[in-house]
């Protein structure tokens, strides 16, 4: 059984997460590739294309690159050897919001996505260089903005998740940041993480 994915602020970074329709955290972990040997379609280079838009252009070029599928499964659209995983722009959600993440953040946001505590201090990084952080500062599950849940925007950054609180005591906490500065989304939640503007 599939569940919502909300709107990443990822909103990890975007892990990063990250409104991309229906997947499971299996989905995610372990999607299924396409053939072997096979030529990309036009449809697929161009999700290919949007995803790596997310990292700077050396970790994108050997990221793998995974999008959803029209049956709603996560699909491996090519395999890469850097250890990060990026995803296109979702259409459904505002902005653009491609996002790539190391090893530590996908599972960060395989444990957001299921409702469990992510793994303690297993520090990982998300790039959303395309921007697209369109969510709630204060819920990791709203799925639209409404009164109370301190719905925001910002442009390029990167994230750090998976950090012990002490690294985010450091950082401010408001429900309504100053996005133009370094900030924590989701303070005093398991998912808690910085957001860093590049811009």
């Amino acid at each position: 059984m599939s569940k919502r994915i909300p709107t990443i602020g990822l909103t990890a970074a975007s892990l990063i997460a990250i409104g991309m329709h229906a997947a499971s955290a299996a989905d995610m972990a372990m999607p299924a590739t396409a053939a072997k040997g096979a030529t990309p379609t036009a449809a697929d280079m161009k999700l290919i294309k949007s995803a790596m838009r997310a990292a700077p252009k050396k970790v994108g070029a050997t990221a793998t690159i995974i999008a959803m599928g029209a049956d709603g499964q996560m699909r491996t659209l090519r395999a890469g050897s850097n250890g990060y995983t990026c995803m296109p722009d979702n259409p459904a959600t505002p902005g653009p919001d491609p996002m790539c993440m190391d090893k530590a953040a996908l599972e960060w946001a395989e444990a957001w996505i299921s409702h469990k505590p992510p793994a303690s201090g297993k520090v990982g990084f998300m790039y959303m260089l395309s921007g697209g952080t369109d969510a709630s500062n204060t819920d990791p599950y709203a799925a639209k903005p409404e009164a109370g849940n301190h719905w925001i925007k910002t442009g390029p950054h990167v994230m750090i998740v998976g950090a012990d609180a002490g690294f985010y005591d450091q950082y401010p906490k408001s429900a309504d940041p100053d996005t133009s500065v370094p900030y924590v989304m989701w303070a005093g939640t398991p998912y808690q993480h910085l957001m860093i503007p590049i811009k």
